[in-house]
């Protein structure tokens, strides 16, 4: 029985393995030309009540991988003022996942370089000057750390609409608030000198929407 359960646990493992490399752009074989691969952007909605909510993403590109299923639109959802989202068959989730490709550049006329060893801390300070709390950018890090800490250097640059302009969310009800963070970055051999980014202070209001997502890219 034993090893029974042992065989069976190693084939759901293998399996949960398939489908995440199936949804993770990382896994397949390298995009050609400038395609970007916009990675996990999640989606949280803090209603102050709770609320019938639709999402649609208007995206310059083909998304990828999606959670829940988006199909036209995630729609007819209930979502709850502690980020709880309950969908029309009853399923519940905690959070909107989409990736997609999708051909551009991004803007690192700004931004940091970090060493690899100090990337956790860095990411710590600046998504907390950005916004997210505590729970959302633990989320963030663990995504994005294993990728970026034993490199010698990242340079990251946080986008703005060089993003949203790509990737424009349309919700209803209107959030009264509406963050969007979003990392760009490729690993670097060497430190590179930029113009560091100042960041505009978020207040979260009523209805308060959260996003997280990043790019890896090929050093310039």
């Amino acid at each position: 029985m034993k090893r029974m359960l042992s065989i069976l646990l190693s084939l759901v493992l293998l399996g949960g393995a398939a489908t995440l490399c199936a949804c993770d752009p990382s896994c397949q074989d390298d995009p050609a030309g400038d395609e970007l691969a916009d990675k996990k952007p999640v989606i949280y909605l803090y209603p102050a009540e709770p609320t019938e909510v639709s999402v649609k993403l208007d995206y310059s590109g083909d998304l990828t991988c999606t959670y829940p299923t988006y199909g036209e639109g995630w729609s007819g959802f209930t979502a709850y003022p502690d980020g709880t989202l309950i969908f029309p068959d009853g399923k519940e989730y905690y959070c909107l996942y989409w990736e997609g490709k999708r051909d551009g550049d991004y803007d690192f006329s700004k931004g940091f370089c970090v060493k690899g060893s100090d990337t956790a801390a860095f990411l710590e300070w600046a998504l907390a000057e950005q916004g997210l709390t505590s729970r959302e950018a633990n989320e963030f890090i663990i995504y994005w750390l294993p990728r970026m800490e034993g490199n010698p250097y990242n340079v990251i640059s946080f986008q703005t609409e060089a993003y949203t302009e790509g990737a424009v969310l349309g919700i209803q009800p209107n959030p009264d608030s509406l963050l969007r963070v979003f990392m760009a970055w490729y690993p670097s051999d060497e430190a590179v000198e930029l113009e560091a980014q100042s960041f505009t202070p978020f207040e979260r209001v009523g209805f308060t929407v959260v996003e997280w997502g990043g790019c890896e890219l090929i050093q310039p």
